[in-house]
């Protein structure tokens, strides 16, 4: 159940007019506030209750998302949830989530979908949540991959290094 309403949100969000925005919002407290209520609802978990991160590596990159309280399992499985199903979707050339959560296409996006086949998507469990870890050889791909965690490390104010670690 808790699946088919966050589909039927995320399908009205597509619908609206903010979802075609494709020009990037100003930096503001307004934006910031707007992409983290706009993540609790399409990753079905509280922003407050959790941390991101973002990594640039030399292969492409990590995202990690982790519940702060090491006993809150709601959030730890709902992470798992979420980061898995990310997963399968990038791989799947499907990025309606990042563009939903930030109300534009993320910059890297158009490039990954044109490499989809050199790029590889892993979830991976951890104790407090989940990470993805992002692979490629090709070196555009790479580039497309950077730029895509570069935004999100901008958009989500993570404070994470915007080079490779």
């Amino acid at each position: 159940m808790k699946i088919a309403l966050r589909v039927a949100s995320i399908a009205a969000l597509l619908a609206s007019p903010l979802a075609a925005q494709t020009t990037p919002a100003p930096a503001s407290h307004d934006h910031h506030a707007a992409v983290n209520e706009r993540g609790d609802h399409v990753m079905g978990f509280d922003h407050e209750k959790t941390t991101h991160h973002f990594l640039l590596t030399k292969t492409g990159g990590v995202i990690q998302v982790s519940a702060n309280d090491p006993k809150d399992t709601e959030s730890r499985d709902a992470i798992q949830q979420h980061m898995g199903h990310i997963a399968k979707m990038f791989s799947e050339g499907d990025f309606n989530a990042p563009m939903l959560i930030h109300a534009q296409t993320p910059p890297g996006v158009p490039e990954m979908k044109a490499n989809l086949k050199a790029i590889t998507w892993k979830p991976v469990n951890t104790k407090a949540g989940a990470n993805i870890v992002i692979a490629s050889r090709d070196p555009a791909a790479i580039k497309a991959i950077h730029q895509f965690l570069i935004f999100q490390i901008q958009d989500h104010q993570t404070g994470d290094p915007p080079t490779v670690s």
